[in-house]
């Protein structure tokens, strides 16, 4: 059960983080020359998903007790 918690709170970190620099980050999309184009694409649905289901891995995770 300890090695349970430990992946549900690295993979709830990693879910969150990712989303959030999917949400607030500009990905480059065409450089020609010296014209750069640049889009953000804001919070879509995927990146909510994953902030999300990164939310609710930390939360059980953290709500997850060792058996005895």
């Amino acid at each position: 059960m300890k090695i349970l918690k430990i992946v549900l709170l690295i993979v709830g970190v990693v879910l969150i983080v990712f989303g959030l620099y999917n949400a607030f980050v500009p990905q480059q999309i065409l450089d020609i020359g010296p014209l750069e184009v640049n889009a953000k694409e804001g919070l879509s649905n995927q990146t909510l998903g994953m902030i999300g289901i990164g939310v609710l891995a930390l939360i059980a995770g953290a709500l997850l007790k060792n058996r005895r």
